[in-house]
């Protein structure tokens, strides 16, 4: 089972709606991108591909057969030149003579075997190590898409959230408006009072219209992260409901073992040390047995596949041992770049580690910070909708003016704003702590 955070938010969600086949709550979300986006596909064909270079490699060690058949018509057969003397001439003479016939054929096999061979069996452990690595690139890719889907799906529920609220202001403040037209036309209130109510009413339906499109992009986005259709309908089956942060454990360290960046880095540490020692393994000498067998015949009539004609055998075994002597000290050149090369990995290791931390101490800062502000925007959230049901009450009473409950609605509507805007940029930002830590896992 995979799993974004092990506590994102205590008393974030709650499932309300039917299963349906486009409804997806958070994790179905996460699991439906791992299974379709095309960079988490192309990170499975990857680790495929490194796996069967892994058999191509050690298919290098196996006993490797081969057999040939030859056909030969020499319309011309071959001249070659011997002493003159042989025949009579004078000596210092030659003569052209034409040896072989103008048919020839052969049929045999070969087999040759990899008996040892230093840099072989050290490039058999750097491709089992190479697939170490694509499994890792992969591992990397399915984090990054985790948390690119987790940040799309907020943003999301966010501005779902915040359609339900910019419309039950526009119902409560259209009453108000019905109820003041009403109180205009009995004669108790000034045509002012219709004026700027209507006016708050208005500006309430042009960011009803600005929630709708970013409404729009933040489901674009999601799924364009999920790579699902895009003209497909899609809903988020979790609601956001409320949010206790103050039960969060900010970590200290970062965990490397699941920091899929820093497991690349140290998968190619292996990969430049096992390159040393392959290098080095040039020095030893290689050994390799071979052998053949073949039947051989030749005529000067094109007859030599008929039955009862003699065909000749050849047999041969034998082994081959190079062994290095000089090379100019080009494999000590080698070994010294990939040395040098090792000693770069080291030091990018440090400055990761380094950087791992410096990401952690911010990711930390922010997390605080803006979940300090989510508890005040919060209180002045309810602040704002008290003093907006109290305006409303003393104006329907008649103690209480228009500009009252429009300065009320005013302040209403910029606290729901910053609430949901610091409500987000929190979310944001426990993500990127959990990322930080390396506590999101696949």
């Amino acid at each position: 089972m995979r799993t974004l955070l092990p506590l994102l938010l205590a008393g974030l969600f709650t499932t309300s709606m039917p299963a349906q086949d486009n409804s997806f709550s958070l994790k179905q979300a996460i699991d439906y991108a791992l299974a379709n986006h095309s960079s988490v596909l192309n990170s499975k064909l990857d680790e495929e591909i490194a796996h069967k270079k892994v058999h191509e490699l050690v298919g290098i060690g196996t006993p490797q057969i081969a057999a040939s058949a030859e056909l030969n018509n020499f319309l011309d057969i071959p001249v070659s030149f011997v002493p003159g003397e042989f025949f009579g001439e004078e000596a210092g003479t030659f003569l052209p003579v034409q040896f072989g016939q103008q048919y020839s054929a052969s049929a045999g096999i070969s087999v040759s075997q990899l008996l040892f061979d230093g840099s072989y069996l050290v490039g058999l452990q750097a491709s089992r190590t190479y697939h170490e690595l694509s499994r890792k690139q992969s591992k990397q890719t399915r984090t990054e898409t985790v948390v690119n889907v987790s940040k799309a799906y907020y943003g999301a529920l966010v501005s779902e959230a915040r359609m339900e609220i910019i419309e039950a202001n526009l119902q409560r403040v259209e009453k108000i408006l019905n109820d003041t037209r009403a109180l205009f036309q009995n004669g108790f209130v000034e045509k002012i009072d219709v004026d700027r109510i209507e006016l708050t009413y208005n500006n309430l339906l042009v960011e009803k219209e600005k929630i709708q499109r970013f409404k729009n992009i933040s489901y674009t986005l999601l799924k364009f992260q999920m790579s699902y259709p895009a003209r497909d309908p899609i809903v988020l089956s979790d609601k956001i409901e409320e949010i206790a942060l103050k039960d969060a454990v900010l970590p200290d360290s970062v965990n490397l073992g699941n920091r899929p960046e820093y497991e690349v880095m140290s998968v190619n540490r292996q990969l430049q040390e096992l390159d040393i020692k392959r290098y080095k393994s040039t020095y030893l000498p290689s050994l390799v047995a071979f052998g053949s067998f073949s039947y051989n015949n030749a005529r000067n009539q094109f007859d030599i596949f008929e039955p009862g004609l003699k065909w000749f055998p050849t047999t041969l075994v034998g082994a081959k041992l190079s062994i290095p002597i000089w090379d100019g000290l080009q494999k000590s050149a080698r070994v010294s770049q990939a040395k040098l090369g090792l000693q770069k990995i080291d030091n990018a290791m440090v400055i990761m580690k380094n950087s791992f931390q410096l990401e952690l101490e911010s990711a930390k800062t922010n997390f605080q910070n803006y979940s300090s502000s989510l508890v005040i925007v919060k209180k002045n959230r309810e602040l704002a909708f008290e003093i907006a049901r109290v305006a409303k009450v003393k104006y329907d009473n008649g103690v209480g003016s228009s500009l009252e409950v429009v300065d009320a609605e005013s302040s209403l509507r910029e606290s729901d704003a910053n609430y949901f805007n610091t409500l987000y940029d929190t979310i944001i930002a426990r993500i990127d702590l959990d990322k930080a830590s390396g506590a999101i896992k696949d």
